[in-house]
């Protein structure tokens, strides 16, 4: 599977834009973890493209942070590898599929949570920018537990898992978010 069949099966199952671009926005910070860790970056952007793919879907089924994740598998059976499935079913821990346990686990829960902190970093300069934003603002805004409250600190510090300083792994999701600030109209 390429991007643009990734984006094509996001977007024949999540209808929210704001999602949509949350999802490409993971995608990005995947593909640029898997090539510092020497991994498929493809594989890898297709999985940030996909984990909420069944978030729509599991609303509708009430109680969406027991659902999302459990649906996903029937969506992505065939079209990703395993590996990829398993990932996207962990990365979601109030689901209890499965623990986290993989260097790709870790990857895409500290990654599609960081965009979120990145997002609501942007919205807090005049221009609502992402190419204003600055890797200390990202780490200071990470200890101030009132800001952007949803978001897990402890899934973003699940870098360390990776072997990578939490002030590299903001630095890197940063620049790839930048490089699509287009896409995501920040």
């Amino acid at each position: 599977m390429n991007k643009t069949e990734a984006l094509t099966l996001l977007r024949e199952n999540i209808k929210n834009e704001n999602m949509i671009k949350h999802c490409i926005a993971s995608g990005a910070v995947m593909a640029a973890l898997a090539q510092k860790l020497g991994t498929d970056a493809e594989v890898w952007r297709n999985a940030g493209i996909l984990h909420d793919i069944d978030v729509e879907a599991a609303a509708l089924k009430g109680d969406l942070m027991k659902t999302h994740c459990t649906l996903a598998r029937a969506l992505l059976a065939g079209k990703l590898p395993e590996e990829s499935i398993c990932a996207i079913e962990a990365h979601n821990e109030s689901a209890d599929i499965r623990p986290r346990a993989s260097m790709f686990d870790h990857a895409l829960a500290a990654g599609e949570t960081i965009t979120g902190l990145i997002t609501a970093t942007a919205y807090v300069y005049p221009d609502r920018k992402l190419a204003s934003v600055k890797v200390k603002s990202i780490t200071k805004r990470m200890k101030e537990k009132s800001f952007a409250a949803s978001v897990s600190r402890e899934n973003i510090m699940e870098c360390e898992k990776l072997g990578i300083p939490l002030e590299d792994f903001a630095a890197l999701a940063l620049k790839a978010m930048q490089d699509i600030a287009g896409e995501l109209g920040l």
